[in-house]
């Protein structure tokens, strides 16, 4: 009986096939051509800043590795498919007249070149897309570095697995791709041509079919042996519960079996090519049964045996000598060695007298900081926005300056350009792009003193001093202050991503970019790329879609268009291999004000050491706010600030500076962009007086030193001894304490360290710029360490850890006996009543002493009033269990060193409730010579009384009574104030009662 043919699939009609060419075209036109937009403004921009070799030298990688490994991966399956095709039977039988394989077939016989080159094409495609994201990984191979150290486990220098095996893994992985994807297509190709068929009881499997898959399979095999050779060294990265490197399993039982099993594979292997070239299927498939049960016997259930059996019962003798690895390591790679880091024990209790400390500790007490940068931007606004469209970063920046021949500490900000706080009105593109072009001014204040008396007019708020263009357009700087030579910028921190401006010429002549009300200006600096040819113009048009910039008639053939405004973005682009800390800072460098930014190398390959995710190390209470941008969460086991990165704000110029000249990834880095970073000997006194230990690297350093400070593999393994950073005690300015505990339970957010201006913890008697944080007991709240490293160029980056030798109160604890002193909470509840906001500033931790001094200022601000901002009202102190609350710092350093001060009690581990919190109340007896007059008890006992009332008549809404209420809450008040002469008086309505200090410590 005759057989109808088989059918091919149906034909595009010639109209049709045009209309899918054009919209092929189309489409590949619309995807290359935004690729290409993008990169000639990319060429455009690293041309400005001069590193355009640091853009051509990662285009020409990645453009090699996808052509390379686009072709190896596109080659071997395309040999692979050819082969498969010449290995077909000559004559294939078809089951029937609707065989869909028969269909297939004859469709690939028409179109046999189209699927020839097609198939292996986009494979190769997607296989060389996928690549090139893998440049960093592959220059590193290339231009790898000695560490100098060695692994105690092979011996080889730890250059071999932060750069070499990477690599070799990299390169494993897209062999395996290659032979799987090839050998699924043979499969294919094997069955569309006949050389496999399913029909029948067992099927069939023609002689160069079989030949041609036992061969692809034994390839698989081979490179499995090879995978299983540098799987080996890949168990010095091992993440186990307890650290991170090769465990006594991994030693004893996983590592020979990896030898073993590379040995089994290769045997494995060689029976795939026999059985391939003696035709017996039995070879293979026995070897594969083989490989498979040596995998899961000696692989997985020996080494499982070994673990339940004989390590978890002894785990501490048998893990000993693998967590003195890692502590080794851990140590070593995140820079915590003994020549970093000084650890002392420290007493935490009181050794010198009260005169002894206002002598000895003078450096520290002088320049307590009061003002919070995290806390007053809404305060530098109010009082120095100058203008809707000027602003300033939501936390402000500390840095130091010698002023008059002496060193102080700054709150420092840039007026900058604000362009989403334009009214609406003004918010045209001409006004966005052409005339508010840049912001205005340094605004920096004394970090430890206010302006005036806080219940004067005005009083209460930092003492701003300016380097600034005046109304006239000159520049102007205060006297004894910080002298600012050029203090327009057009780069900053508050930028968006397509806020660009066009400066610089215009057709005229005439200057069109405003400065003041008075003055405009034109951009002379050397930032910008040129716009005014017609190339360009189109060029930013379309990258922007914004064809004003293609028809404005004030763009000339000299303006410029600035674009890539914030520092971090600037020097992430030039620098792509660094990690840039979420911090930069400003500082007025040679009159200039320049932004530092701080650069890290990182690994995740350090064999032994600890690995901790980015993210979660750096984040705190501010991060978690969104006051300051967090790290993108990815694992790191070594970490190096070995650049150091500056901005200038007016010109946009980029530098990067090597700081660290011992860290073998940073050669690595430099010998792929050779020249890009300049040598430490080119950075000037005056930059380096002004680099600041970065914050990110302070908070991985001491989580890693909260675990790692334990030398003793026992107590490592038991967690004898772990610490913790605090968790941040101000959070949701509570004001009483059981408020506090909730919202600490709720946000388990970290303290954040902060920058002061203290005693050298080696001299207490020199000022140092340091960056400190206290440390607790693990899920306790006593003070466990105080850790702090310099920033003085003098010994920049020294760790110094003092060690507690007894129990001592934490911040958490310190925060609580402030909310439950009397006086305090009295206050509180008085400002609570009158609408007032509570802000509590960073709670700083000084050793002072031989105990520890604790310092909150504490701010207010109207609770009702949309534009609102804080304003210092108290001084919060605690020392030698003593609570100090007065208007100045002296006063409070006065009641607590004095013995005036409300008496708390001390640290008891017999009545701790559960959050590290003890649960006797403070004492509200004062002291003898603390004791309240009659007239001042009357007062308090009427303000009592009054608030009783208040609260009463609020309930019952008798308005009248809530009117005599308050009359009597003044009139209580006013006689409080008037007989009180040592205790803090609550402020009267409305106002703040902060009283100047006499000296800059408050």
């Amino acid at each position: 009986m005759a057989t109808r043919p088989p059918v091919g699939l149906p034909k595009l009609s010639r109209r049709s096939r045009i209309l899918l060419i054009v919209g092929v075209v189309l489409l590949f036109g619309l995807i290359t051509g935004s690729r290409l937009l993008d990169t000639y403004v990319n060429w455009l921009w690293f041309g400005e800043v001069k590193f355009r070799d640091v853009y051509s030298t990662v285009l020409v990688t990645r453009l090699g590795l996808f052509v390379a490994v686009g072709a190896v991966v596109g080659g071997i399956v395309a040999l692979n498919l050819y082969l498969a095709y010449r290995a077909r039977p000559v004559f294939v039988p078809v089951s029937g007249p609707d065989d869909p394989v028969a269909r297939y077939r004859t469709v690939v016989m028409r179109r046999m070149r189209l699927f020839a080159i097609g198939i292996p094409v986009f494979v190769g495609l997607i296989a060389g897309a996928s690549a090139q994201a893998d440049w960093q990984q592959i220059q590193l191979f290339m231009n790898s570095q000695p560490f100098g150290v060695t692994d105690p486990q092979f011996g080889h220098d730890i250059g071999f697995y932060a750069f070499q095996l990477p690599f070799y893994e990299w390169l494993l992985s897209w062999l395996f791709i290659a032979t799987a994807v090839s050998f699924i297509g043979a499969v294919i190709a094997h069955y569309l041509f006949g050389g496999i068929r399913l029909a029948g009881r067992g099927g069939q499997l023609s002689g160069p079919a079989r030949l041609h898959l036992a061969l692809v399979a034994g390839a698989f095999v081979l490179l499995k042996a090879v995978a299983y050779f540098f799987d080996r060294y890949t168990l010095l990265l091992h993440d186990t519960d307890k650290f991170v490197g090769a465990s006594y399993t991994d030693l004893n039982a996983v590592l020979p079996a990896k030898l073993i099993l590379m040995c089994i594979a290769v045997f494995c292997a060689v029976a795939f090519f026999a059985g391939a070239f003696m035709r017996n299927v039995q070879l293979p498939a026995i070897a594969t049964v083989l490989l498979v049960l040596s995998s899961v016997l000696v692989g997985a259930a020996w080494p499982a045996v070994l673990e339940q059996f004989s390590v978890k019962p002894n785990a501490i003798q048998k893990e000993a000598e693998s967590i003195t690895r890692n502590i080794a390591a851990t140590r070593q790679s995140f820079g915590l060695t003994e020549d970093k880091v000084e650890t002392k024990p420290y007493e935490g209790k009181q050794n010198i007298t009260n005169d002894q400390i206002k002598t000895n500790d003078a450096a520290t007490l002088s320049n307590v900081r009061l003002l919070d940068p995290a806390v007053l931007s809404r305060t530098f606004t109010q009082f120095q926005q100058l203008r809707p469209f000027y602003g300033f970063p939501n936390k402000l920046d500390v840095d130091r300056y010698t002023v008059d021949g002496k060193l102080r500490d700054y709150i420092v900000a840039v007026r900058e350009l604000k362009l989403d706080s334009l009214p609406q009105g003004q918010r045209d593109w001409i006004n966005q792009h052409l005339v508010y072009t840049h912001g205005n001014g340094f605004v920096y204040a004394e970090a430890n003193k206010v302006n005036a008396v806080a219940d004067e007019t005005n009083g209460g708020y930092p003492d701003f001093k300016t380097g600034e263009v005046k109304s006239n357009g000159e520049v102007g700087n205060v006297q004894n202050g910080i002298k600012v030579e050029q203090p327009r910028t057009y780069y900053g921190e508050l930028f968006g991503v397509n806020d660009y401006s066009i400066v610089g010429g215009r057709p005229d002549g005439a200057a069109a970019e405003y400065d003041t009300d008075a003055k405009s200006y034109t951009y002379t600096g050397a930032g910008g790329v040129p716009i005014g040819s017609l190339i360009n113009k189109l060029a930013f048009a379309a990258y922007y879609g914004e064809r004003n910039i293609l028809f404005n008639q004030s763009i000339a053939d000299e303006s410029k268009i600035l674009f890539k405004r914030t520092p971090r973005d600037r020097v992430q682009a030039v620098a792509p291999w660094l990690t840039v800390d979420s911090d930069p800072y400003p500082a007025v460098i040679n009159g200039r004000i320049t932004w530092i930014v701080d650069g890290y190398t990182t690994l995740d390959s350090y064999p032994y050491a600890q690995r901790t995710q980015l993210g979660d190390a750096t984040n705190d209470s501010l991060t978690a706010d969104g006051v300051v941008i967090s790290q993108v969460n990815k694992p790191v086991n070594y970490i190096r600030n070995s650049v150091k990165a500056t901005v200038d704000a007016y010109d946009g110029s980029v530098n990067l500076y090597q700081v660290d000249d011992k860290d073998p990834v940073l050669k690595a880095w430099m010998g792929v962009f050779p020249g890009t970073v300049k040598p430490g000997s080119e950075v000037s006194t005056e930059l380096r007086q002004h680099f600041r230990y970065p914050e990110d690297l302070f908070k991985v350093q001491r989580q890693m030193l909260s675990k790692y400070h334990v030398s003793s593999p026992s107590d490592f393994y038991s967690g004898v001894g772990y610490w913790e950073p605090p968790q941040d005690p101000t959070i949701d300015n509570a004001t009483t304490a059981d408020a506090q505990r909730d919202a600490v339970s709720k946000r388990r957010d970290r303290q954040p360290p902060f920058y002061v201006l203290a005693g050298d913890p080696n001299d207490p008697k020199k000022v140092s710029f340091q960056l400190q944080s206290p440390l607790v007991r693990e899920n306790r709240e006593f003070m466990a360490a105080y850790v702090s490293v310099a920033s003085d160029p003098d010994n920049y980056g020294k760790i110094s850890v003092l060690q507690l030798n007894q129990d001592a109160k934490g911040p958490q604890q310190i925060q609580t006996q402030f909310l439950t002193s009397d006086n305090v909470s009295r206050e509180l509840n008085l400002l609570t009543q009158q609408k007032t906001t509570v802000v509590y500033g960073n709670l700083l931790t000084l050793p002072v002493g031989g105990a520890l001094l604790y310092v909150e200022p504490v701010y207010i601000e109207r609770a009702s009033n949309n534009t609102s901002y804080p304003q210092l009202s108290k001084v919060l102190v605690w020392y030698g269990d003593r609570v100090g609350y007065a208007s100045t710092l002296n006063e409070a350093l006065d009641q607590v060193l004095s013995g005036a001060g409300a008496v708390v009690p001390p640290p008891s581990d017999g009545n701790n409730n559960g959050n590290g919190q003890t649960s006797t109340p403070p004492s509200s007896t004062p002291p003898a010579n603390g004791t309240l007059s009659p007239d001042l008890q009357k007062a308090v006992n009427d303000i009592d009384a009054a608030l009783a009332d208040i609260k009463r008549a609020q309930s019952s809404g008798n308005f009248t009574e809530l009117g005599q209420a308050y009359a009597k809450l003044d009139d209580a008040t006013k006689r409080f104030k008037q007989y009180n002469t040592g205790a803090a008086a609550p402020p009267p309505t409305g106002q703040s009662s902060v009283v100047p200090s006499p000296t800059p410590s408050g």
